[in-house]
């Protein structure tokens, strides 16, 4: 009988060779995707590198205050903290002895998945990573995950929102162009109509459930088999939104948004001051706001994205020399890629998942 045959299939692959072979397996089951998101981080990068002198940049990174680096370093993984305790106020619905290492844990192997993979399939492995440990509904939990995103948009405009409004208490200090000006209230309001916008659809969702239910069953009805499951987590979804029923708890999850991103905000103050850049706290939250808008295109590891609009917002909000911008912009994407992938790694190592199971996560249970 041959040694492939059914009754005598191939040893499973293990180590290096098993992990290539499901490597490339899953590479070619998403090529499509891969190559989407190929083109877009060729394009981005293009216009990020096409006004720099790359002699030049090498210096600019070279000149460093270590001890505000290495500060730096230990806030850029601070903000998985301050997410972690925000998440507990949803799941605590659902759950309320959640641990919140698993909170902590999830959030971080969540943005690993994001930084590694395009499609920011991580902003699905994360409620789904943290649902199986927690005994939790998928659906529930993916429903919180769309929450704390829509909180970030919304608190984003907020912060620009009030930034543009107090502008004239600060222009002399701030000596931004026209255009660029005009660019950022552009950018701002069209942030502020997508958050009320996706808000809208949500209440929406929340409000008239059974008859949103009912649609997504009718949608479904030429596929008997998946009707029932997608039905059974959209239901399980809407209820991960009925956080909405008491107000104390939004403004709660308001004010810990509002600690993410003044958490992040001053990772960035401190990082561009270890460069010797001198600008004060407020100013930064337009340069956040920007590269929130990059790191927002599914990329792998927001390549392309970030870097565009981080250059851009360096170079016409701070006044940084494009060649410093590109320097900065390329140390501090890949500071907090690397701490982020290697907290990931330590997790996956100590729970023993492989990377890939993690993307499956993400890839398997997409609403």
């Amino acid at each position: 009988m041959s040694p492939n045959s059914p009754r005598n299939p191939p040893a499973r692959l293990g180590g290096l060779q098993g992990f290539m072979v499901r490597w490339l397996a899953s590479m070619k089951s998403n090529a499509f995707k891969i190559a989407a998101a190929a083109v877009v981080s060729v394009v981005l990068l293009y216009f990020f590198g096409r006004s720099v002198e790359w002699k030049d940049v090498p210096a600019q990174i070279a000149n460093v205050n270590v001890p505000l680096f290495l500060l730096a370093v230990l806030l850029s993984g601070f903000h998985f903290l301050t997410r972690a305790l925000r998440w507990q106020v949803l799941v605590a619905q659902e759950k309320l002895n959640v641990r919140f290492r698993n909170l902590l844990a999830a959030q971080i192997l969540g943005f690993t998945v994001s930084a590694l993979f395009p499609g920011r399939l991580g902003e699905l492995a994360k409620p789904i990573n943290l649902a199986r440990k927690e005994g939790i509904r998928t659906g529930f939990a993916v429903g919180t995950a769309v929450v704390e995103r829509l909180f970030d948009a919304v608190i984003l405009c907020l912060l620009l929102g009030l930034f543009l409004l107090a502008r004239p208490l600060f222009a002399s200090s701030w000596p931004v162009g026209k255009e660029a000006g005009e660019r950022l209230t552009f950018l701002g309001i069209s942030g502020v109509v997508l958050a009320v916008s996706l808000l809208a659809i949500i209440l929406a969702l929340y409000f008239f459930r059974e008859r949103a239910v009912r649609v997504v069953g009718f949608v479904c009805k030429p596929f008997p088999r998946a009707q029932a499951t997608t039905q059974r987590l959209m239901s399980e979804f809407i209820d991960g939104l009925r956080f909405f029923r008491s107000v104390r708890q939004v403004v709660l999850y308001a004010v810990l948004s509002l600690a993410v991103w003044l958490g992040i905000v001053f990772f960035y103050w401190v990082f561009f001051l270890a460069y010797h850049v001198h600008v004060p706290y407020y100013l930064v939250i337009p340069y956040v706001f920007l590269t929130a808008i990059g790191a927002s295109i599914p990329t792998p590891g927001m390549v392309g994205g970030f870097h565009y609009f981080s250059k851009l917002g360096m170079v016409s909000l701070l006044r940084i020399a494009p060649a410093r911008a590109a320097g900065l912009t390329v140390v501090v994407h890949a500071l907090q890629i690397a701490v982020t992938c290697l907290l990931g790694y330590a997790i996956l190592a100590r729970e023993g998942l492989t990377l890939l199971q993690l993307k499956k996560m993400g890839e398997s249970e997409q609403l």
